[in-house]
């Protein structure tokens, strides 16, 4: 009988929370502030802090910090908007720093 897997899924580093699912990865090509970062179509289990506008290395965005439902461990950022046409895609989706996050279900 074939065993039953859930989803693979990635947690926050601290606490285990899971934050979002493999499967939402549109790009694992970003830069984060520790290193490298994933960018996810959608994230669960996390607060969204404060909108302000940030000089990344592809431009001004208005972006805001993630937090850990659980633990409030900062995990990256949310793009709320892009000021280049080139850079829209961004737009509602999130940045989670692969220094931050864990697998689970792998």
């Amino acid at each position: 009988m074939a065993e039953l897997v859930g989803p693979r899924l990635y947690s926050c580093c601290n606490c285990r929370n899971h934050v979002s699912l493999h499967d939402d990865i549109i790009s694992k090509a970003f830069q984060g502030r520790n290193g490298r970062a994933f960018l996810f179509s959608h994230a669960m289990n996390v607060v969204v802090g404060q909108k302000e506008d940030r000089h990344l290395l592809t431009g001004l965005h208005t972006v805001a910090d993630i937090y850990c439902g659980d633990c409030h461990e900062v995990l990256g950022w949310k793009y709320e908007r892009a000021y280049e046409a080139s850079q829209k895609y961004k737009e509602g989706k999130f940045i989670l720093e692969k220094s931050k996050i864990v697998q689970e279900n792998w």
